[in-house]
């Protein structure tokens, strides 16, 4: 099923939930809705399954535009973050509660229960009620009771956020075989950008209601279009400096107090004599070197396999990733190289990329 959003806008009274969201999702695909709390992921999903009614725009599948349906009629599931499961019932009454709801006969209703209930690895808990199961056997009985209806169109509302790390990631897994396995178009909302990165066609950023970037993962880590974008994507997040970009001899150079790097010419010749911009580079792209950047070491943070350091040049302060065995210390002088070919460029005042421009 293909969906297609054209100025869909949710408002109540003078409070913004959507404003003006266009996006396509082809046949098969698996999007994802990525931003902070309030930025209208969940609203914009709501609209879709047809919980909410939009203030203005359309909803099409298809083709078909169907803001008239009621959510039983656009033939959807859904999974919640509660999971919302009916205590009282087993896992079957759970599992085929949409079935008889539509007068499947006993026996089709058992079939098909059973077929998914083995596809989501609990076809031995049919006879448990919710609170005899672990958290993780709780969210495929409910992916289960949304597949088992043979929807067009799944909707996923922060899934997994109930779930601990360990769990939460083998899920991830599970459920991307299981689209890509099934071919059914897929919406995910989430806040997690590590969910949305690894398990997402296409990644939709929303702030504020407003629709940041549309992309593919890599595209969107790579060629972050605001601050926004690149701020939010990325752990560790992107080191950000005020610089000016000056041309001198030939070459682009990015300064501020204690810091001077010559930027690659297609970088550099969108932001010179733009006075204040700011620069962006993540932490992966700054390594330590003989001849470099100096500055001085200001906190040391160990994460296992890295130490994330925070340097300090002159009012500015810079994150790099670092090999435990080099044992930094507070205070440590260190000087730092950074990879140019990678710094991104944005305007202050809108916050625009300088680079990548639609």
């Amino acid at each position: 099923m293909r969906v297609q959003l054209e100025n869909l806008t949710k408002r109540w009274g003078p409070v913004v939930g959507a404003d003006n969201i266009n996006l396509e999702i082809g046949d098969a695909e698996f999007v994802a809705f990525l931003g902070p709390s309030g930025c209208g992921k969940t609203t914009t999903l709501l609209m879709i399954a047809g919980i909410y009614k939009p203030t203005a725009g359309l909803i099409k599948f298809d083709g078909k535009v169907v803001n008239h349906l009621a959510p039983k009629d656009r033939n959807i599931g859904m999974v919640f973050q509660s999971y919302a499961l009916y205590p009282h019932m087993t896992v079957f009454e759970n599992l085929t509660f949409p079935l008889k709801l539509k007068k499947v006969p006993m026996e089709e209703r058992r079939k098909r229960a059973q077929r998914v209930a083995d596809m989501m690895g609990i076809g031995h808990l049919m006879d448990r009620k919710p609170a005899q199961l672990s958290g993780g056997q709780q969210q495929r009985v409910a992916l289960g009771r949304a597949l088992i209806k043979e929807p067009q169109l799944l909707l996923f509302d922060e899934p997994l956020s109930n779930l601990d790390a360990r769990l939460r990631l083998t899920m991830r897994s599970e459920i991307k075989r299981l689209q890509m396995d099934l071919g059914i178009t897929s919406i995910y909302v989430t806040h997690d950008q590590v969910e949305a990165m690894t398990m997402a066609d296409r990644i939709a950023v929303m702030r504020d209601g407003k629709l940041q970037a549309y992309c593919p993962p890599d595209e969107l880590y790579d060629q972050p279009r605001t601050l926004f974008v690149a701020s939010f994507v990325g752990n560790p997040p992107m080191n950000f400096l005020e610089v000016e970009v000056v041309r001198e001899n030939g070459e682009y150079h990015a300064r501020c107090e204690g810091f001077d790097v010559i930027v690659p010419p297609e970088r550099g010749e969108k932001a010179a004599g733009r006075g204040k911009v700011i620069l962006g580079i993540r932490p992966e792209d700054v390594s330590l070197a003989e001849e470099g950047i100096a500055g001085e070491v200001y906190v040391v943070e160990p994460l296992g396999r890295d130490d994330l350091v925070d340097v300090r040049i002159g009012e500015s302060k810079v994150h790099f990733l670092a090999d435990p065995a080099l044992r930094l210390k507070i205070g440590d002088t260190v000087r730092l190289r950074f990879n140019t070919h990678k710094v991104q460029f944005f305007d202050p005042q809108t916050e625009k990329s300088l680079l990548w421009t639609d």
